[in-house]
């Protein structure tokens, strides 16, 4: 059959009323449904507050943050697992950091889940815990700690010392933030050295796997010299936001040092609590 024969009409009819079959158009993508806020955040606020040394203002600062919890009508609680340097008062022993966070929260426990090691030499844990005739261990650091999260809406665990402060011979603090998984929160003390001292420390969390969600300068020595350069220096190394800077203060309170610190954005942070 050539262009030019005539048409055959069943075959014109037939090929007309044949359908025409076109390809269906892709549907878009249904859009995912955007999450509610706060749905990816943690029901609670927990930290745990380590430091370059010890006497930097760990206490101070983990009161602090306590204060601002409190402030914003939060059930919240400070634990201080280890601490060494208690004396005997009224037949009970205290310890003034310890003491310091309790007063801090508005929870109230027994001493002994807030501070399960209260320890009477005002020396390093280990050895504190060797003249008590006591051996520390994680495990009732860690039941301690779950009592204390189930009776509260935000936890404040200070640790002791620095960070890699031996509590026995196989344990030490970095061990326990480990074991505990908190997001860790870094104060340094601005002081001679304190740079180097920041930096290791940093490095000490990272190896862990642990969050460092941030660090706080405070000022514990009124003539140091460069105290700018130096948090400059730490700005540009530190892998966390700075929180704040905490002046120097003759007589320092946790509502004092409230003021100097902003925790918004922070995991699980309370909403309108700075």
């Amino acid at each position: 059959m050539s262009l030019n024969d005539p048409v055959d009409p069943m075959f014109a009819t037939a090929t007309a009323a044949a359908p025409v079959f076109k390809p269906e158009p892709e549907l878009a993508p249904e859009p995912e449904p955007k999450p509610l806020a706060g749905s990816a955040l943690p029901s609670r606020f927990c930290c745990f507050v380590t430091g370059t040394d010890t006497g930097i203002g760990k206490t101070l600062v983990s009161a602090a943050i306590l204060h601002k919890l409190v402030a914003g009508g939060v059930r919240a609680c400070g634990m201080k697992p280890i601490a060494a340097g208690a004396e005997l008062r009224d037949g009970v022993l205290h310890n003034d950091d310890a003491d310091l966070l309790l007063a801090a929260g508005n929870v109230n426990l027994p001493a002994n889940l807030t501070t399960p090691y209260m320890l009477r030499a005002a020396a390093a844990p280990h050895i504190a815990a060797a003249l008590d005739g006591i051996n520390i261990e994680s495990v009732p650091i860690l039941a301690a700690y779950a009592e204390v999260a189930a009776a509260s809406d935000a936890v404040v665990v200070e640790g002791v010392g620095g960070f890699r402060v031996p509590l026995s011979n196989d344990f030490d603090t970095a061990d326990l933030a480990a074991q505990l998984n908190l997001p860790v929160l870094l104060v340094v003390g601005l002081r001679l050295g304190c740079i180097s001292h920041s930096l290791l420390t940093v490095e000490a969390i990272i190896a862990r796997d642990l969050v460092l969600a941030g660090w706080v300068a405070n000022d514990i020595d009124p003539d140091m010299e460069y105290a700018d350069e130096n948090i400059e220096a730490l700005l540009e190394r530190i892998p966390a936001p700075l929180l704040g800077r905490v002046p120097y203060m003759e007589n320092p309170t946790p509502a004092k040092a409230a003021a100097y610190i902003t925790l918004a954005g922070l995991p699980g942070w309370p909403p309108a609590q700075d």
